[in-house]
């Protein structure tokens, strides 16, 4: 019998396994973590059923139209239109992006259904599996298999198997573990970071459709069933720690054969109702804490994920509360004014609007997604609701509710402090589902399918049983919580917090409890999200365990961010959309797909503009001011263009130099490579102020200066790894301003960037194959490297990773080598080697732009010096006029 478990345990986790190599897939390509992975696989299995039974297509032919073509190319449009750009955003605008798509992809694609009027395509559908139907049994090693299971196994088998072979034995795959070691390296050696995210989009895409059809027969055509699908798979892709897919499809395997195990051989549990298919839950929250310790970034520490600038805040306060009270009026005139029914519906959203203030304080404020609000309302309500028909009196059975609330969330809180980002995330959704499916499903605390009554909140004048007076404590209580945010936020206790998001290592040293911070925020949410729930169960009059699943909690984070997570007016506007909307629909007549599908389009919306709408709003008077100031300076560029233009044809063997500065001769032959006029910065922060220089064929030109004098940000512009505001830069009289990096790599513009220019996570051997197509010439070159070809590159010394470095520029020598910074925390011996190479390099014809602190050696084979001041060149000059007074100055920042 237990060979019967373990061999269709294989099978389930053969489901788990594919599904979950591809999320592993996408999340170490992209670096987002895919919750509309689940979606993906339903759009295929629905594909593959109406192509089976409208269409009349074959089983094999269906599969195959659905997982090798449909499932790719979805993932491709995915990748063109939302997910390139959230690889950019911050990882709260990646989460609700994808979990809007998980809502509105199925809703997309049940909706072409509906109007193409196909066969009906639902949970009580019935669709086949691709094999032969009836499916076939056969027996293997004592246990009854179906063709159906057999397919799924070896299906499973032979993906798993190509796709290892693709990633370890194939160009691409080596380019896609470039990318996804260092991205910004990757695109600087050639490598087109973005077709290379599209190729990882493609196949996870790939991997979603082919479990989605193999799992078509079990699960049917039910939606959820496939998000609850993406979560089982996300236990193995953690196990696999979001990086290794062959771990990943080990853990899929093994995570089916356990559930199988548990379900056949713990009769004894059949008391605690839901712990048998919490299995993966447990098994997910479990490989969360123990093997995902976050040792980048803690809960809340994105520097992605910074509080925007604060556009309004020019303006005077009347100015910035006006639109606010004006609103508030209007809500309180529709109030007194509309039917009752449509109050009751404000009342609804404000009910909502309460409860998202939750994310205000642990998302807004604290950094951290938390998906477990859903579950701290209904504790709160079901304690509540325990507590009233115990005979305790209702305030104080209001009072236990919100404690509760806390007290749950300070348990969720204590994940909290070792995890971080997508991590916590999922552990806080892991922890929902738990109570969802075990806690809230015992009767004693549930009372069944009947739930609680729970009466109307007396006023002594009126009670809230009439919306308008519900609306207006509504409006007390989130007044209440506002005010206590903005102090929060003003407070010693704010300033804390927002030192611990911004680095929590800074703040420890500085005394600042990082724990003590992130339970207090944790519990100051739930509470607040408790308290919301409560009113919920007022408003309805009773409360379910059914009545807020832990589902809730994607829509509602997706709601309010899209709104603005860090205002509380987000929160209400949130609230008050997320009711208005599904009601407009209703009333209207239109399908409740429409919704759904209008909030996926949100969520490509908020991967364009990820501080929600609130912040657009604010942001488009400063773009105004903004646009008017680079007008201004693009002018003054142009007129000191056309003053050099000038100067240039009077006097050609002349560089201009600023005012008061002695010319200098230099040779009179073309440059290969020029900056012209280079305006450029970070934001807002205008860093180069008309940046001109010129390197010729086989020179090696030394930029020089202090600290932040611009030299790193001009080579970042010089390759492609930073855009202008404004000028031109050419190579060898061709204009590639507009040429991303990875293009003027290929063109001949090669980049040794501050540090070390390596792949870590590959072995010599790779990271010298993503410049070469054969890394021998280099061992023969440098047999040092040779010794090591096997070794991972993070593991080498300073020195070797330099070596690494600039090794295949000797065999495949580049048009322009840019070094910023080659002998940074090299030590003596190895610096000379690094300068032997930039002088053969020269020999060879390339030309040189050299960034280095230590004068003497940037000085031994530079041509001509370049020195920088405050973002402009303020001398250009053969190398021996450079005497030590000038030096001096140059680094001091005082010329």
């Amino acid at each position: 019998m237990i060979l019967g478990y373990v061999l269709s345990g294989l099978v389930t986790g053969a489901i788990f396994a594919v599904m979950g190599s591809g999320l592993t897939l996408s999340y170490a390509a992209t670096g987002v973590f895919n919750f509309a992975h689940g979606a993906v696989g339903f759009l295929s299995a629905l594909l593959f059923y109406e192509l089976n039974q409208a269409a009349g297509l074959p089983a094999w032919l269906s599969a195959l139209v659905s997982a090798a073509l449909f499932a790719p190319a979805l993932g491709y449009v995915l990748h063109r239109t939302m997910f390139g750009g959230l690889a950019q955003a911050g990882e709260t605008a990646q989460i609700v992006a994808t979990i809007g798509l998980t809502i509105a992809l199925p809703a997309l694609g049940l909706l072409v259904v509906d109007l193409a009027g196909l066969p009906s395509a639902d949970a009580t559908s019935l669709p086949r599996g691709v094999g032969p139907h009836p499916a076939l049994s056969f027996e293997v090693l004592g246990a009854r298999l179906d063709t159906d299971q057999l397919i799924t196994f070896g299906f499973s088998a032979v993906a798993a198997a190509g796709l290892w072979a693709f990633m370890r034995h194939s160009p691409y795959g080596l380019r896609m573990r470039a990318a996804v070691d260092r991205r910004r390296l990757a695109t600087l050696r050639g490598i087109d970071a973005d077709a290379t995210s599209a190729l990882a989009w493609m196949l996870g895409s790939g991997l979603a459709g082919l479990a989605g059809v193999l799992a078509v027969s079990v699960l049917g055509l039910d939606a959820t069933a496939y998000t609850v699908l993406l979560f089982a798979s996300a236990t193995a892709a953690v196990f696999g720690r979001l990086r290794s897919i062959p771990w990943t499809f080990a853990a899929g395997l093994a995570l089916g054969v356990v559930q199988n195990l548990v379900a056949g051989y713990t009769d004894f549990l059949e008391e605690v109702t839901g712990l048998r298919t919490a299995v993966p839950v447990i098994l997910l929250f479990a490989g969360l804490v123990l093997l995902n310790r976050s040792r980048e970034r803690v809960a809340g520490s994105a520097a992605e994920d910074a509080p925007p600038p604060d556009h309004l805040a020019g303006l005077p306060p009347w100015r910035r509360r006006m639109p606010w009270a004006l609103a508030l009026a209007a809500l309180l005139a529709f109030t007194f004014l509309a039917s009752e029914y449509y109050v009751g519906v404000a009342a609804q959203g404000l009910v909502l609007a309460l409860i998202f203030c939750s994310f205000v304080v642990v998302t807004g404020i604290g950094g951290m997604v938390n998906l477990a609000q859903a579950a701290f309302a209904s504790m709160a309500a079901l304690t509540c609701g325990w507590a009233f028909s115990s005979g305790l009196p209702f305030f104080v059975a209001i009072v236990l509710g919100v404690l509760a609330a806390a007290a749950v969330g300070m348990l969720v809180a204590l994940p909290a402090l070792r995890l971080g980002g997508r991590v916590l995330t999922l552990a806080t959704l892991a922890m929902a589902l738990l109570a969802d499916q075990v806690l809230f499903q015992v009767d004693a605390f549930s009372n069944g399918t009947i739930g609680w009554p729970v009466p109307a909140l007396g006023l002594g004048f009126a009670d809230t049983s009439d919306p308008r007076v519900r609306v207006v404590v509504l409006l007390v209580l989130i007044g209440a919580v506002a005010l206590l945010v903005r102090n929060l936020e003003r407070s010693a206790s704010g300033r804390a917090i927002l030192a611990v998001r911004s680095a929590p290592a800074a703040a420890t040293t500085s005394g600042l409890s990082a724990p003590r911070t992130k339970i207090m925020l944790f519990a100051l949410a739930s509470a607040i999200a408790g308290l919301g729930g409560v009113l919920f169960a007022v408003s309805k009059g009773s409360i379910t365990a059914t009545d807020l699943p832990a589902f809730s909690g994607f829509v509602w984070l997706a709601v309010v961010v899209l709104q603005g997570v860090r205002r509380i007016g987000g929160a209400v506007l949130g609230g008050l959309i997320a009711v208005a909307v599904p009601e407009l629909l209703a009333t209207w007549g239109v399908s409740a797909h429409v919704g759904a599908i209008l909030f996926g389009a949100g969520g490509v919306i908020l991967a364009k503009h990820p501080d929600g709408v609130l912040t657009q709003l604010a942001e488009l008077r400063h773009r105004r001011a903004q646009s008017e100031r680079a007008q201004s300076e693009r002018a003054q560029s142009e007129r000191a263009q056309a003053e050099r233009a000038q100067a240039e044809r009077a006097s050609p063997e002349q560089v201009p130099l600023e005012p008061g500065l002695a010319p200098s001769a230099v040779r009179a032959d073309g440059p290969l490579f020029r900056l012209e006029g280079v305006v450029a910065g970070y934001a807002d922060t205008t860093v180069l102020r008309g940046v001109d220089l010129t390197v010729r064929p086989g020179e090696v030109v030394a930029l020089l200066g202090a600290n932040g004098a611009g030299k790193s940000t001009t080579c970042a512009v010089a390759a492609g790894d930073l855009a202008v505001t404004s000028g031109r830069i050419l190579l060898d009289g061709e204009d590639v301003t507009a040429w991303p990096a990875h293009r003027r790599a290929r063109a001949g513009i090669l980049l040794a960037p501050e540090g070390r220019g390596v792949f870590p996570g590959l072995t010599v051997e790779e990271n010298l194959r993503t410049w070469l197509p054969d890394p021998g010439p280099v061992y023969e070159r440098l047999p040092q490297l040779a010794e090591r070809r096997a070794v991972l590159a993070g593991s080498l010394s300073g020195g070797e990773q330099q070596l690494l470095t600039l090794a295949p520029a000797l065999v495949r020598p580049p048009r322009v080598l840019i070094a910023d910074e080659p002998s940074l925390g090299l030590a003596p011996m190895m610096v000379r080697q690094v300068f032997d190479v930039f002088a053969e390099l020269r020999s060879r014809g390339v030309s040189l732009l050299l960034v280095e602190e230590k004068a003497t050696e940037a000085l031994a084979v530079a041509d001509r010096v370049a020195f920088m001041r405050l973002g402009r060149v303020t001398w250009v000059g053969p190398r021996s006029e450079v005497d030590s007074e000038r030096l001096t100055a140059a680094y001091l920042g005082v010329r």
